[in-house]
C-alpha cells in the first residue's frame, strides 16, 4: 500500500478513536461573542484554558465589547490580565485589536483568514480557532503545542512548524474533519498524552502510536522519536 494510503488509513482509525472519547468536546474558552473569542484566544498564549477562564470571568463582566477595550488604559488592562502571562504585550495586542475592529470593521471581527492574520496578536492558529468556534468556517487546523505534540508522536509529521503540521495533517484528514481532529488531539494531550511522562498505558491509541510500546506485555512506556 502506498504510503500516503498508510497515513490516510491510520488517521482514519485514529479518528474513530478520538470520536469515541471526545465526541463533541470543542474549545474549552468560554465567550459571550467572537471578539470575545478573539480576546481569550489572544491571552491563551502561554497559558492555560482554565487560567484564561478564570481571569476573563471577571474580565467581561466589565469589558464586553471592542468599544470597551478601545477605552480601557493599557496599564489597567495589564493589571486585569497579569496571571495569565505577557501581560504587556497581549494588553497591548487586545487594544490594538480592539482599535482595529472598531474603527476598520465597524465593531464585528472579520470572517477571512487574511483579515484575522493582519490583526494584532492573531496568528494562522488564532484565526483558526476564530473562523470554526466563533463563525463555523474551517480553513484549517489550529496547531497549538498539543496537536504539534500528539502529530509528531503518531508520526503523522516530523516536523515542528505549525504550518508544515497544518499542511500535512489536512492532507491526511478530510476537511470536514479539522475541526474535529484540532480539538480531540488538544483534549487528548490535556488528559492523557502529557508533554512529561504521558499515560500511554492508558492510552485508547496506544496501539497506533509508534511512540509507544508493551514491554512483557504488561507495561507500556514512551520513548520520543
Amino acid at each position: 500500500m502506498p504510503q500516503d494510503n498508510i497515513g490516510e488509513q491510520k488517521m482514519r482509525e485514529v479518528l474513530a478513536k478520538l470520536k469515541v472519547l471526545y465526541p463533541n468536546d470543542g474549545t474549552a474558552l468560554k465567550f459571550g461573542s467572537i471578539f470575545q473569542l478573539s480576546v481569550a484566544v489572544i491571552l491563551s498564549a502561554q497559558c492555560t484554558d482554565v487560567r484564561v477562564n478564570m481571569v476573563t470571568k471577571e474580565l467581561f463582566k466589565k469589558y464586553k465589547r471592542p468599544q470597551d477595550f478601545v477605552q480601557i488604559p493599557q496599564k489597567k488592562l495589564e493589571k486585569l490580565i497579569y496571571s495569565t502571562g505577557f501581560y504587556r504585550a497581549k494588553a497591548k495586542n487586545i487594544k490594538g485589536l480592539a482599535r482595529i475592529v472598531v474603527e476598520k470593521y465597524g465593531g464585528v471581527v472579520p470572517k477571512k483568514m487574511d483579515e484575522l492574520i493582519a490583526l494584532p496578536g492573531i496568528g494562522r492558529k488564532t484565526a483558526n480557532i476564530i473562523l470554526s468556534e466563533g463563525y463555523g468556517i474551517i480553513e484549517g487546523i489550529a496547531v497549538d503545542t498539543h496537536v504539534k505534540r500528539l502529530s509528531n508522536r503518531l508520526g503523522f509529521t516530523k516536523s515542528q512548524n505549525p504550518q508544515v503540521i497544518e499542511r500535512e495533517l489536512m492532507e491526511l484528514a478530510p476537511s470536514q474533519e479539522w475541526w474535529f481532529l484540532s480539538n480531540a488531539l488538544i483534549w487528548h494531550g490535556r488528559r492523557v498524552c502529557f508533554a512529561r511522562s504521558p499515560n500511554c498505558e492508558g492510552c485508547e491509541l496506544n496501539k497506533l502510536c509508534p511512540s509507544a510500546f508493551v514491554v512483557k506485555n504488561t507495561s507500556i512506556q514512551y520513548s520520543e522519536k
